[in-house]
């Protein structure tokens, strides 16, 4: 009887890989997990799955993004409505307000999970991704010193990708609304409004970014745009703030922010941090510093990494006042553009250092061997049936096996020299 097949097809937005790549991104993310873990930061994993109602608290557009989860059975029971998250900041809040009285803080967290998103698939964009986020949350009081550790961090993570140049802009919202509260603005025209035009002048150019300030009755329009045209790799940026002879108590309190902040990375002897004064997103949630990174081989990308500090992390699920400061990597994103470039060599697509033959009729000693590889750390697996020597050879080339192991005579051959030689298992490590 004929039976009717599935067309076995990935579905647009969903990220797939073959052994080798998979294998390179989970090294990647080891990477990233250790330089989190150097600074102290500690894992937790939430649910890919919360209420609709957590979910919805943040407000916005998120709603139009979002997956919900539906039974098929129409007589199961009735649940709460459930979606999948679309960050990890919403998540992370409501775990942090839940546990509350078991956490020590500053609480600093680090996440790497898959997120969803019911977006249109294009390049940078995925409907599947995952994100790799640090934070720092606070009770009451969140020290400034973390405003420019994260940020840090994030440096170090890229530096050990290997990735490129790259530009970590950083902000401070303060800045910008007292800049434009100062200039008259925020009361006919709302004031996110302006930034969310100043925060696309590298998309499309100061003229037309002045032609729609206009357009939408900012007198103050070349103004505006002088501050977001601010860009300075040293402590100038205040200087030239200054020079643009606005004062606001808001405009004066950010600007101290960012110097504090700006000597201590300049300090650090990083490289890659660029004070950008057009980096204004975010700002209906920023409280203070702005973080957004281009990857500047890649200008058409969008931001591989973004965030920046927030006066109350939870206030939609907790009375505690909770400030906090962090950034999220998209991983995905960047993976994306490194897969099947010379910049990241693939692995074999086997963690396997040993093959074990099987060549006598019974396979004990074969596994017995590969059992005593493992017990020292080796990964090792045994052939599955007896076969002649050429097949398991063959097999071993496949999969990139550096090491087989001849259990008759006991010999180790290196697949990459050809060079076979005696071995005793007892001292015997992979070089």
């Amino acid at each position: 009887m004929s039976k009717n097949l599935v067309r076995p097809q990935s579905i647009s937005g969903f990220a797939e890989y073959l052994p080798a790549e998979q294998r390179a991104a989970q090294q990647m993310q080891e990477r990233i997990r250790r330089q989190f873990e150097l600074y102290g930061f500690t894992n937790i994993e939430t649910p890919a799955v919360e209420r609709l109602e957590v979910l919805l608290a943040k407000g916005g557009d998120t709603d139009k993004e979002m997956f919900l989860l539906q039974r098929l059975d129409p007589e199961a029971d009735a649940e709460a409505k459930l979606g999948l998250h679309y960050d990890l900041t919403v998540p992370f809040a409501r775990y942090v307000a839940q546990h509350y009285g078991q956490l020590t803080f500053p609480f600093k967290r680090y996440q790497m999970q898959p997120c969803w998103r019911g977006e249109r698939p294009q390049e940078g964009r995925f409907r599947q991704f995952l994100q790799c986020d640090i934070d720092v949350v606070a009770l009451d009081k969140l020290a400034l010193s973390f405003d420019s550790e994260i940020p840090l961090v994030a440096c170090e993570v890229l530096r050990s990708l290997d990735i490129g140049d790259f530009d970590l802009r950083i902000s401070n919202r303060k800045i910008t609304e007292g800049y434009l509260r100062a200039l008259g603005l925020g009361e006919n025209v709302p004031i996110s409004v302006v930034t969310r035009w100043l925060d696309k002048l590298e998309k499309i150019g100061p003229t037309k970014i002045v032609e729609q300030l206009r357009e939408l009755g900012v007198e103050q329009a070349e103004r505006a745009l002088a501050l977001a045209q601010i860009q300075a790799r040293d402590l100038s940026f205040a200087e030239r703030v200054t020079a643009l002879g606005v004062e606001h108590p808001l405009l004066e309190q950010g600007l101290q922010e960012l110097t504090e902040v700006m000597q201590r990375l300049f300090e650090s002897q990083q490289t890659g941090f660029l004070v950008d004064l057009s980096v204004t997103r975010g700002l209906d949630y920023y409280t203070g510093s702005v973080y957004e990174i281009r990857w500047n081989e890649f200008p058409g990308l969008g931001s591989i990494g973004a965030g920046g500090r927030y006066d109350d992390l939870a206030s939609n699920y907790t009375s505690h006042h909770l400030p906090g400061v962090g950034l999220s990597l998209g991983f995905t994103r960047i993976f994306a553009k490194l897969v099947g470039t010379p910049r990241l060599p693939l692995p074999a697509p086997t963690p396997t250092q040993v093959l074990v033959t099987w060549l006598e009729p019974v396979p004990d000693k074969s596994r017995q061997l590969a059992s005593l590889l493992r017990s020292k750390g080796i990964c090792a697996e045994a052939y599955h049936e007896p076969a002649k020597l050429n097949k398991q050879l063959q097999y071993a080339n496949r999969k990139q096996i550096p090491y087989v192991l001849f259990e008759a005579d006991m010999q180790i051959k290196d697949m990459r020299s050809g060079v076979q030689v005696d071995v005793d298992l007892a001292s015997w490590t992979p070089v």
